[in-house]
């Protein structure tokens, strides 16, 4: 009998947990094989396609026999000089292609290399709760310390950098932002984003805004890096996943002053061998997407979102209904004794998969976030159910 020795795992494996979202699908798979009709609105990945031009330059690229080689570590200058145009046209903010621009595979990578460029043992790192998980799941796997920042309900879901400066320990050294806010929606300002620039000068932090959801149900297109003395301090990350439907093509970007963007591609450059040409000259094309195009994607999120707010109200749920980005997120009601089980009430009763606010920090507690990213059929059916559900038991 062969015998073999169980090698142990890292150590830092002991800080982090699987994502919720992986063992979640997993139920609903499950679920799906024995035969019940599961509706996900719990998973943000858009359902709509990519333009038809993003397509068709895929295709056309894909044909070539010179696109399928290794790649820069930088992108192709096409693709830089297209989210540099992107910047210039929305954000109103001057980039250099070749020097504050470096093109990602995903925006969620573009976490970890910040956080392996920046965070050494023992560094803080100032997070929101609510906010993306990732923020601290990375945060561990590096060393760092995880450092909470709360947002609350009645400050419209923004910073409080008064009740934060009192909390510094001197250890601090980057400071995640992520407006407009996932999971609440929430939008912040040129005034706030002016008083955290500020904040990060006078602490020495890097601060980084995470910011996919700008063209989902807003208008008012903002970057931290709009501001003065942003690029002495601050980076921004942007993606494509959200904005032009392009979720598994995996394209973002990290813009800011050019000795940051060189200190990331060291640990780019040591993680992957550069994007699918084709990949990004589709990209190239798809920010070159006219007005109308996002306008035609947001008034599909506009019909779901007003169903959406129809089951937070079946669910007796208070919502925010000038929330921007690609979620519902709406606060239980007070006889409700926890949002994990309320979720999983809803789906084991209706079959519809919603998500528990509690994944993205204690503040998320009381809260639970609803995806537009299903057709209208679904979230008609979903509302039925849940309607059905609820009478029944009520």
């Amino acid at each position: 009998m062969t015998r073999y020795m169980k090698v142990k795992p890292a150590d830092r494996t002991n800080t982090v947990e699987e994502y919720y979202f992986s063992g979640k699908l997993r139920q609903i798979e499950q679920m799906r094989r024995a035969g019940l009709d599961v509706i996900n609105l719990g998973i943000g990945s858009p359902d709509q396609p990519p333009s038809e031009n993003t397509i068709n330059r895929l295709a056309e690229e894909a044909r070539k026999p010179s696109s399928h080689g290794y790649q820069s570590y930088n992108g192709i200058p096409a693709l830089r000089k297209a989210f540099a145009g992107w910047y210039l046209k929305y954000f109103n903010v001057n980039l250099d292609p070749e020097k504050e621009i470096l093109p990602l595979m995903g925006s969620k990578e573009g976490i970890m290399h910040i956080t392996m460029a920046f965070i050494n043992p023992g560094d803080e790192v100032l997070i929101p709760d609510p906010g993306y998980p990732t923020y601290s799941s990375v945060t561990r796997l590096v060393g760092g310390v995880v450092r909470n920042y709360e947002l609350e309900e009645k400050n419209g879901w923004l910073p409080d950098i008064d009740q934060i400066e009192k909390r510094m320990t001197g250890k601090e050294k980057l400071m995640w932002i992520n407006y407009p806010h996932m999971p609440t929606g929430a939008k912040a300002s040129g005034e706030i984003f002016r008083k955290l620039i500020d904040f990060s000068l006078r602490h020495n932090m890097l601060l980084c805004n995470d910011n996919p959801y700008s063209f989902i149900l807003n208008s008012e297109y903002i970057s931290l890096l709009s501001l003065e003395g942003a690029k002495e301090t601050a980076l921004e990350l942007n993606s494509l996943s959200k904005s032009h439907n392009m979720a598994g093509w995996r394209v973002g970007m990290v813009a800011g002053h050019s000795e940051y963007i060189t200190t990331i591609l060291k640990v780019k450059s040591n993680m992957d061998s550069g994007m699918f040409r084709p990949v990004q000259e589709a990209a190239a094309e798809a920010l070159g997407n006219p007005p109308e195009w996002y306008d035609k994607v947001n008034s599909v999120y506009r019909e779901r979102r007003t169903l959406a707010g129809e089951i937070m109200d079946i669910l007796g749920c208070v919502y925010d209904k000038n929330q921007t980005g690609l979620f519902l997120w709406g606060r239980i009601p007070d006889n409700i004794r926890s949002c994990e089980l309320f979720v999983e009430e809803i789906l084991n009763g209706a079959n519809v998969f919603i998500t528990p606010g509690f994944i993205f920090g204690k503040k998320g507690e009381r809260y639970v976030r609803i995806s537009l990213c299903a057709d209208l059929e679904r979230f008609k059916e979903a509302k039925k159910r849940m309607a059905d559900y609820f009478k029944s038991k009520y």
